[in-house]
């Protein structure tokens, strides 16, 4: 007879499942004719909008957030995910461990930051509270980095961590050259073993002297589609090979768009509103090329850069496939 501590709770619930959507035929042939070395995903995973395609017509919205990986890691064109919340609050190991148990060993995750680590100065918004305005004394602090950000990501993910992306938002950092050797400092005091990459929204930002910084302290550049930043070929061009192996790539909105107005303009997130023919082009011309030359690469979508973020995946898998075969 099994020890009292050993049965089964007499009211223990089932665990909370999410079913996937229907794969289609093409998106597997897709799948099956991209590079294993190519991750693609969104950012974040619990869309409602998303249910007929990456999750069942019926699954229970409140549910996604915290079951929903699982069915999203079996769209076979998602093979990655970009964790967002911890940009806002530093997140524990036990969260990071509890997404990982959610997908396959080869699935990989890419984890943004704690802000308080890339503001300069906090911002004149309510949700900062007394602290809008002031100076930031965790900026570029690698030992409250090391202690609130990477330990539990790295502990809770191992493997399938892809890189920590430290998404710099626009704001005053003074001349670039001196912010150029901050970051190197700050990056070459974090530990080893992990792959960093830095998002620049300020395109005075992107100078040789930053190139030589992340080349220097090993990291890399996140390219990314976004406000005034230029292409992410013209990115790519300023930026050393090493700091863009593995290539990281981050497709937010359009140029000149701004959130809200494309939040409004495409919510629930369920089909292409605004195809972006030119970027998606850009985009695939850049993947195309690291792949050729054997470096693996990492590809997150917002749901507004088009629309619909799972959708963006389908047609930039398309685009990537037809230059292969030109």
């Amino acid at each position: 007879m099994p020890h009292r501590d050993e049965q089964p709770l007499l009211f223990e619930l089932p665990p909370r499942v999410i079913e996937p959507g229907p794969v289609t035929p093409e998106q597997r042939t897709l799948a099956g004719e991209l590079s294993n070395e190519l991750r693609m995903g969104t950012m974040s995973w619990s869309f409602p909008g998303w249910r007929g395609s990456v999750y069942a017509v019926d699954a229970e919205s409140k549910l996604l957030s915290e079951a929903g990986l699982t069915a999203y890691s079996k769209h076979p064109l998602l093979r990655a995910v970009e964790i967002d919340r911890s940009f806002y609050e530093p997140l524990p190991e036990r969260y990071f461990a509890e997404v990982a148990r959610q997908v396959p060993e080869d699935f990989r995750f890419l984890v943004k930051a704690h802000e308080e680590c890339t503001l300069a100065q906090f911002p004149r918004h309510a949700r900062y509270g007394k602290k809008q305005g002031e100076p930031n004394p965790r900026f570029l602090d690698a030992a409250y980095c090391e202690a609130a950000v990477v330990a539990a990501s790295a502990s809770g993910l191992g493997s399938k961590l892809g890189a920590l992306v430290f998404q710099f938002p626009p704001q005053e950092v003074g001349d670039p050259r001196a912010f150029a050797d901050r970051l190197q400092a700050f990056l070459e005091r974090l530990p080893r073993g992990i792959a960093y990459a830095v998002e620049l929204r300020n395109p005075e930002l992107l100078t040789e002297a930053y190139a030589r910084a992340l080349e220097a302290s090993g990291a890399l550049h996140a390219h990314n589609v976004w406000g005034s930043m230029p292409s992410v070929l013209t990115q790519a061009r300023l930026i050393p090979p090493a700091a863009r192996r593995p290539l990281i790539l981050r497709w937010l909105m359009r140029r000149g768009d701004d959130y809200e107005g494309a939040r409004s303009r495409f919510l629930p997130f369920n089909r292409l509103v605004e195809p972006d023919p030119g970027n998606r082009e850009d985009i695939a011309t850049l993947i195309s090329k690291a792949l050729a030359h054997g470096v693996p690469a990492f590809v997150v979508i917002n749901n507004k850069a088009e629309g619909s973020a799972p959708e963006s995946v389908s047609e930039l898998a398309r685009a990537i496939i037809d230059r292969a075969k030109r």
